[in-house]
């Protein structure tokens, strides 16, 4: 893999993907996902920063593609169905961050580390859960060898515009 300043975009060996015996954008296209387009930083920072062969991921949430976001407090105004559904909801967010960063996802070689966030009420105990609508999603698209990665998923008494979910991950992109 090299970056291509003039072009903006990352050229990717297409003999090494990610483990998955389907890339990763024809894999979205067989799951009929389509990805939101990306949304903007909430404050001074960039979404993905690449160092290496990692590229580390700034927080993302529950935007729609409307622009509105998925909002409240799991075990108070969301139950964890609504959570789950948050938490996929960001995980495409993310996609949409990294294939315009990386100008492909079949770059990317695995999912390494993934951390959840969850806006919850104390009592509330279903984090993991929740942080399997992210979760499950990167299987989907990566494959069940590249697309799980190492976790941790905890509960937080508030998150930035009142998201019900806030997750960062580091992927490992092909050389």
């Amino acid at each position: 893999m090299k970056y291509s300043p003039r072009e903006s975009v990352w050229h990717f060996d297409p003999v090494s993907l990610n483990g998955s015996t389907m890339p990763a954008e024809a894999r979205l296209k067989e799951l009929k996902i389509e990805l939101p387009r990306p949304g903007k930083a909430l404050g001074v920072y960039k979404p993905i920063v690449v160092v290496g062969d990692l590229a580390y991921t700034s927080g993302h949430g529950p935007v729609m593609p409307d622009g509105t976001a998925v909002c409240g407090r799991l075990g108070h105004d969301l139950d964890q169905q609504a959570g789950y559904a948050a938490a996929r909801q960001t995980g495409l967010v993310m996609l949409s961050m990294l294939r315009q960063e990386l100008g492909s996802l079949d770059g990317i070689r695995r999912l390494v580390k993934t951390t959840g966030f969850v806006q919850a009420t104390p009592d509330f105990k279903q984090h993991p859960a929740v942080i399997n609508g992210f979760s499950e999603l990167m299987r989907d698209v990566f494959g069940p060898e590249a697309g799980v990665a190492a976790r941790s998923a905890m509960g937080v008494a508030s998150l930035p515009a009142g998201w019900a979910v806030e997750i960062e991950a580091v992927f490992q992109l092909v050389k």
